[in-house]
């Protein structure tokens, strides 16, 4: 038998998923060594075997020299394992691992080297990453390749391969590695916290202060402070007690400014230059941790914002069966701070005198809430929040208020000591009606964003709706009321520029607003015809819309839309208006107010619509007391015997309902009368009925 020498097989480990591998082809046209692809499913002895055959001894049985195809490269020779001494079998030349779980790198390489720790070993991944990089280094791999990054491998590959016959110092390896285009920033440093090499990458070079070059042989407490160096001393020395990978995160001067850095800090196995080191690899988290930041900021903001809204419909949710407005503005008080998400609520309110006064309070902050009922919240010369609110109908906050210089002393101390931060003063408003301000505090810096100032300003709107409903509320069952007459001269609406020009009388029949905050008014005109009311209408600035309802030889009845309307501001006020009048340029208005209504501050909003207005008497009025067994009877007395059988026969035989039961022809037939005269009766009925509720209760609601 004969042998000869041939160079020893290069082993490719693939994953026992892959088909076959990506370097053996290029492996073996790189190099005359024998390529052998196995799988991780197979026994290391089949990776660690070297067939006979090219790169094997050369036996009688011939040789195979021909080089695997991608059909049989993932075939392995199963057989035992067994020491390079035994049956002339040889170790290969190296091994290749074409592997990217970290968990079996780790594994694979423990056992190569364990059985022939002079062969060397390359891990070769598709994409390279820190953690596939840091498993590399700690296993003792001789190289790490990526095998998809820009430069070709197999060079390296090859190279590294055969260059097994001269030994390489444990600083030469770990110094190939780190210098292998790891993604992150990578120092080689030793135990005493000394760096011995040093590797950056050459986009983010400029952000240093120091130069890679001239950072070996500095110590830690060279590049940071004291407090730091300690810090990332400490993270150093547990790795090398621990022999396991630690992190730690710290931040660093850069030329950019301060930035934020994570570190994987991995202890090497061998010593470096006689010494125990660890590699150090560094990622820039800046951007991350702001992200992190930014993300953790929205939470905290949507959660309370979540929290706001639950107390905001908490509040609107016991408002519809609050009894009177002190009972609204307690509530509304007492359930904010019961949320503690605020340290203190009130609410101030107009006075006679037009100024603000503090009516109500709850919450934590008494020195604060004690301040402002005695009045140093309104003892100043400058517009406060509360009373720029109250003014211009728009929500104020005040941030950082122990700061704020706006602030008298006083209610600064008072802050300081019950820890008031913020506060917002929200107005209490019904459309063009303001009844106060509310204004809440905080124990949080910046604590109402954008989002909760739109949650308070519907409270806000809600409060002030309910206020207003309480006022009709009070006012429809009050048993003596409060009659104010105005008198309005020079108008600048269409009823006072059409009776001046025209000469003709205008007399408001009724007057509301529709869901969508349409006012509309319908008003008899006598003097004129429809049709010249019509055309002085098309070019009036106050009329949006107007529409002829009825019209006689000089009376018409039209449906107006206006841009502004005092009657608007009076029902917003709680006032019913019983009668208006205008002729000739002047107005007479006539409304009912109860007993606890702010006068002044109706004839000041009625001031805001028509300048010239002024109060010309006030009267105590007693309502007469209608039982509703009454009001059915003067019902019954206004309808004809005909008209109430049509309405009788049409309600019980569901001419009402919808979809209609029966139809205006069922009920005729049923009457043995036409149609027209069935519907002549049931109008005339239904507006016999209406009459009594609208113009028996008042022209206006």
């Amino acid at each position: 038998m004969t042998t000869g020498y041939c160079p020893q097989p290069i082993v490719v480990v693939i994953d026992a998923r892959s088909e076959r591998s990506r370097l053996r082809p290029r492996l073996e046209q790189a190099t005359d060594r024998a390529v052998r692809a196995v799988s991780t499913a197979d026994d290391i002895g089949a990776i660690l075997e070297s067939p006979t055959g090219r790169g094997g001894p050369e036996t009688d049985g011939g040789n195979d020299s021909s080089p695997a195809t991608d059909d049989d490269s993932t075939t392995t020779e199963r057989t035992a394992l067994t020491s390079a001494d035994e049956a002339g079998v040889s170790p290969p030349g190296g091994v290749v691992l074409e592997l990217d779980c970290p968990g079996e790198i780790q594994t694979l390489l423990q056992r190569v080297h364990a059985e022939t720790p002079d062969v060397p070993t390359i891990v070769a991944p598709r994409d390279g990453s820190e953690r596939l990089a840091t498993v590399a280094l700690r296993a003792g791999a001789t190289d790490y390749v990526p095998s998809e990054r820009d430069e070709d491998p197999i060079d390296r590959i090859v190279s590294t391969i055969g260059s097994r016959d001269r030994a390489t110092p444990a600083d030469e390896r770990h110094h190939r590695i780190l210098a292998n285009e790891l993604p992150d920033e990578a120092f080689v440093i030793g135990e005493d916290g000394t760096y011995l090499e040093a590797k950056v990458r050459s986009e983010s070079a400029d952000l240093y202060t120091t130069t890679a070059d001239e950072l070996p042989g500095s110590r830690l407490d060279d590049a940071f402070p004291d407090e730091v160096a300690a810090e990332l001393q400490d993270c150093l020395d547990r790795a090398l007690r621990t022999d396991e990978v630690q992190s730690v995160e710290y931040d660093a001067d850069t030329t950019e400014g301060r930035r934020r850095f994570e570190a994987r800090v991995v202890p090497i196995g061998e010593r470096i230059w006689g010494r125990r080191a660890v590699v150090w690899l560094a990622r820039d988290i800046t951007e991350r941790v702001e992200r992190e930041r930014r993300l953790r900021s929205r939470q905290d903001q949507l959660e309370t914002l979540n929290r706001i809204n639950a107390v905001v419909r908490q509040v609107i949710e016991t408002l519809v069966e609050a009894p009177a407005r002190d009972a609204i503005e307690r509530e509304v008080c007492t359930q904010l701070v019961d949320s503690e998400l605020y340290c203190g609520s009130w609410i101030a309110e107009h006075t006679g005198e037009g100024r603000l006064a503090y009516r109500t309070g709850a919450g934590e902050a008494d020195a604060y809430l004690d301040r402002v009922s005695d009045g140093t919240e309104f003892a100043t010369d400058r517009e406060r929040p509360v009373a720029r609110a109250a003014r211009t109908g728009e929500i104020q906050t005040t941030n950082h208020l122990l700061e704020d210089e706006a602030t008298p002393a006083p209610l600064r101390e008072a802050a300081r000591e019950d820890d008031v931060r913020s506060a917002i003063a929200v107005p209490i408003t019904h459309e063009d009606a303001t009844y106060g301000v509310l204004t809440v505090l905080a124990s949080r810096d910046d604590a109402f964003s954008e989002r909760e100032r739109a949650g308070f300003r519907l409270l806000g709107e809600t409060i002030g709706f309910t206020i207003m409903a309480v006022k009709n509320r009070q006012l429809l069952f009050a048993d003596t009321v409060v009659e104010l007459e105005f008198r309005i001269d020079d108008g600048d609406t269409f009823s006072f520029d059409l009776s001046e020009k025209c000469g003709c009388t205008c007399s408001l029949e009724w007057a509301g607003t529709t869901a969508g905050g349409r006012t509309f008014q319908y008003v008899t005109i006598e003097g004129i015809g429809g049709e010249t009311v019509l055309e002085e209408a098309k070019t009036h600035d106050s009329v949006e819309v107007c529409r002829l309802i009825h019209d006689g030889e000089d009376q018409c009845t039209v449906e107006i839309r206006l841009a502004k309307s005092g009657v608007r501001t009076l029902a917003n006020h709680g006032a019913t208006i019983r009668d208006v009048v205008v002729e000739n340029g002047v107005g007479r208005c006539l409304v009912e107010v109860s007993q606890d209504a702010d006068i002044r501050e109706i004839a000041d909003a009625l001031t805001v619509v028509y300048e010239n207005t002024e109060l010309v008497a006030r009267r105590e009025v007693d309502r007469p007391v209608r039982t509703a067994a009454e009001r059915r009877d003067r019902i019954l007395d206004e309808l004809t015997d005909r008209q109430l059988t049509t309405l009788r026969l049409a309600y019980y035989g569901g001419f009402f309902d919808w979809p209609r039961e029966s139809t205006g022809e069922d009920i005729a037939e049923a009457m043995d009368i036409s149609p027209p005269t069935m519907h002549q009766h049931l109008r005339k009925g239904l507006k016999a009925i209406l009459s009594e509720f609208f113009e028996g209760g008042g022209s206006t609601e």
